[in-house]
């Protein structure tokens, strides 16, 4: 079984400072780094949105940063603008080994559509045709780590599980959001689908 690390959006605007900073997000970087040597094929995503993207609170007049709104393909929480495509906030943690990617997948390009998973848009049809490029290279087994644990890398493990790859998440290689208790409801969901926790 050929296995994959999937890093999930090691990103300035994620890290302390960032625009949607995720605490001791910056904390990761190393431990990943360090279990890159460990997997067949890594592979990064990368958060990158146009500046008028709708999840952006500051696109929905008199809205607040991570108050809800409804979208045509369900509830959307509405962000600090952040990860916008040219900014410092939208590279890569400076720390992050990226000699070692042998793919970059870049997610919520689309304006008018959300993407928290590796695989999907959040309509959950949409691909972002990662799933094409693992079943070529016989990539089954996937290890996911990064930035957020509650969100993109638990949309991302699940979206995995569903389409049947064996998915796990480090989750000492993780750090969540924690929204309104949004990471214990990441950890059932994720058991919920078959996700390996470790």
């Amino acid at each position: 079984m050929s296995s994959a690390l999937i890093v999930i959006d090691m990103q300035n605007d994620f890290c302390p400072g960032g625009a949607l900073a995720v605490t001791g997000g910056d904390e990761i970087v190393q431990p990943i780094n360090a279990l890159m040597g460990n997997y067949d094929a890594v592979i990064l995503t990368q958060d990158w949105h146009p500046a008028d993207h709708t999840s952006f609170a500051a696109n929905h007049p008199g809205a607040q940063p991570f108050s809800l709104i409804q979208m045509p393909y369900g509830p959307q929480v509405l962000w600090p603008a952040h990860c916008v495509i040219g900014t410092a906030g939208a590279d890569f943690h400076a720390g992050l080994d990226l000699s070692r990617a042998d793919m970059v997948i870049r997610k919520g390009f689309r304006a008018g559509i959300d993407s928290y998973s590796a695989f999907f848009e959040n309509d959950h049809v949409t691909p972002t045709g990662l799933a094409g490029y693992l079943g070529e290279r016989g990539l089954t087994a996937l290890t996911f780590v990064g930035l957020a644990h509650d969100f993109c890398v638990a949309w991302s493990a699940i979206d995995a599980a569903k389409q049947g790859f064996t998915a796990t998440v480090i989750e000492a290689a993780t750090r969540a959001i924690d929204l309104d208790g949004s990471r214990d409801r990441a950890r059932a969901d994720m058991r919920a689908a078959g996700v390996n926790l470790e």
